[in-house]
C-alpha cells in the first residue's frame, strides 16, 4: 500500500515537471479558435465569444425584419405601397443604435490592439524571422555569436532519420525540419521581415499575425505560458508553394532551451535530437510512474 502510494506520488510529480508531448495545431471540422498559449491569445478568445452576443442577436433581428418584409409588403398582401418616406423615430433609432454597438466593440478592440503592438520594454529573447521563398530562417539574438538557421517543411522520407516518426505530433504539410525553441513564461520579441515577396509570420495559438516585407523590420512578441509544439503558417499569398512553408515553435523549459541554445551552436539537428530525446524521456517516467501507482 505505502509503494503504491510513493507511486502515485512519483507519478504527480512527473506530469507537474515534465515537458508537455502537447502539439496544438489546426484539426479537421475545426470550428473554433486554437486553445490560447499566451495571454494575448486568452484576450483575442475572450473578445470573439464577446463579439457574438452582439454579432448573433444583430443577425437574427435583421433576418426577422426580411422576413417581416416579404410577408407584409408583398404585392399579394399590400397592393398599394405606403407613401411614407420619413420616420423620425427609425431614423433616430437606426442612427443611435449602430453607434452604441460599435462602442462597445471600439473600447475592447483598441485595448486588445494596444496590448497586441506594445511590446514590453525588456524581452527576455529577441528571435529574428526571415520569409524566403518558400522556407523560413531565423535568428537568435544572443550572445556575440548570434544562432541562426533555416526552416524548412518536413519531406515524409526524412521522418525517420529527423525522429519525428509520429504524425500525431509532427503532421504532414505542418512538421518541419527545425523548430524555433523558447523558453516558457519568457517574453519572446519577434523581428520580421522577408528576403524577396511579402509573406506573413502567423501563430494562432500565440495570437500572433504580422506581415513580413521586404526592406522592412516589422516586430512582435509573445509570452507562451504553456510547453509544447505549435504550428502556424505563412498567411499571405507569395507564391506557388505558399503552403508548404509552415512555422513550428517549441516552447519547453528553461534549463532544456538552456542545453540545446548551447548544442545547437555546433550543429542544430543533434540539438534538436537531443531536446527531443529529453522530452521524450520526460513523458517515458511519466508513463512509467502512473503504470506503478495503477
Amino acid at each position: 500500500m505505502k509503494n503504491k502510494a510513493y507511486a502515485v506520488l512519483a507519478a504527480l510529480a512527473c506530469l507537474l515537471f515534465a515537458s508537455s508531448a502537447f502539439a496544438d495545431k489546426p484539426v479537421e471540422w475545426q470550428t473554433r479558435l486554437q486553445t490560447a498559449a499566451t495571454g494575448i491569445m486568452e484576450e483575442i478568445t475572450w473578445f470573439e465569444q464577446y463579439t457574438l452576443w452582439f454579432i448573433i442577436p444583430i443577425t437574427l433581428f435583421v433576418l426577422l425584419l426580411l422576413i417581416v418584409v416579404v410577408v407584409k409588403f408583398r404585392e399579394g398582401a399590400n397592393p398599394v405601397p405606403s407613401k411614407t418616406s420619413h420616420n423620425t423615430a427609425i431614423e433616430v433609432l437606426w442612427t443611435v443604435g449602430p453607434v452604441i454597438v460599435l462602442l462597445f466593440l471600439a473600447i475592447p478592440s483598441f485595448q486588445l490592439l494596444t496590448a497586441q503592438l506594445t511590446p514590453p520594454q525588456n524581452p527576455d529573447l529577441t528571435v529574428k524571422a526571415t520569409g524566403n521563398q518558400w522556407y523560413w530562417s531565423y535568428e537568435y539574438e544572443v550572445g556575440e555569436n548570434p544562432l541562426s538557421f533555416d526552416s524548412l517543411l518536413m519531406k515524409e522520407e526524412d521522418r525517420a532519420s529527423l525522429g519525428k516518426e509520429d504524425k500525431a505530433q509532427y503532421p504532414r504539410l505542418l512538421a518541419v525540419d527545425n523548430e524555433v525553441v523558447v523558453p516558457v513564461g519568457k517574453t519572446v520579441r519577434m523581428l520580421v521581415t522577408a528576403a524577396d515577396v511579402i509573406h506573413a509570420f502567423a501563430m494562432p495559438a500565440f495570437g500572433v499575425k504580422i506581415d513580413a516585407v521586404p526592406g522592412r523590420l516589422n516586430e512582435t512578441w509573445f509570452k507562451a505560458d504553456r510547453e509544447g509544439l505549435y504550428y502556424g503558417q505563412c498567411s499571405e499569398l507569395c507564391g506557388k508553394d505558399h503552403a508548404y512553408m509552415p512555422i513550428a515553435i517549441r516552447v519547453v523549459a528553461q534549463d532544456k532551451y538552456d542545453a540545446w541554445l548551447a548544442a545547437a551552436a555546433t550543429n542544430i539537428g543533434e540539438a534538436n535530437k537531443a531536446l527531443m530525446a529529453s522530452i521524450d524521456g520526460a513523458a517515458k517516467t511519466v508513463d512509467v510512474a502512473a503504470s506503478a501507482a495503477q
